[in-house]
């Protein structure tokens, strides 16, 4: 370790300032959005909703189709279902969380799935629908009851900033006006 260079566990503290900087440049771009407040708030609440699925690397592609379809800000989304980044030191326990609520709610509608030892399980069965049907879709019915109130919370929480925002920007725009 050189002299001076301060460490946050394994982590320099210049990487993690990095990070810490990126992640607040994302939000100050959501600022700086120009629509309308329900749209842009709906926008976001599609991006964390769309954040805790376990469908990685369709997240982006999904939240710019919801986002199309549900007239809300697509960026906003997109940036978003970034911000929900933020997460991904926990995915391990947010993909718990959601594959024992989604096997207890399976479990309630059908009988319990056979369970599979470790020794049996091969890299060649992640591509086998049984295993989607086994492990993801436990997984994607869990996530729902994760991302619909985190949703609803961030719509809750970013309606009345971007509201005020607006508000604000239309009085700068009427004084600056003859």
């Amino acid at each position: 370790m050189l002299y001076g260079e301060l460490f946050v566990g394994d982590i320099p503290r210049n990487v993690l300032r990095k990070l810490i900087n990126h992640f607040r440049s994302l939000g100050l771009k959501l600022l700086e959005l120009h629509d309308s407040p329900t749209s842009l708030a709906g926008g976001v609440a599609i991006g964390i909703f769309v954040g805790f699925t376990p469908l990685f690397g369709l997240k982006t592609l999904i939240c710019l189709g919801v986002a199309y379809v549900l007239r809300c800000n697509p960026i906003a989304a997109v940036i978003a279902v970034t911000l929900h980044d933020v997460c991904t030191p926990l995915w391990p326990v947010i993909l718990e969380i959601e594959y024992e609520i989604g096997s207890w709610i399976l479990n309630l509608l059908h009988t319990a799935p056979e369970v599979t030892g470790a020794k049996e399980f091969h890299i060649s069965d992640f591509m086998k629908w049984t295993t989607f049907l086994g492990i993801g879709l436990p997984m994607l019915l869990g996530s729902l009851f994760l991302s619909a109130p985190s949703a609803l919370i961030s719509y809750l929480v970013t309606y009345p900033i971007f509201k005020r925002r607006a508000i604000r920007r239309a009085a700068l725009v009427e004084a600056e006006s003859p």
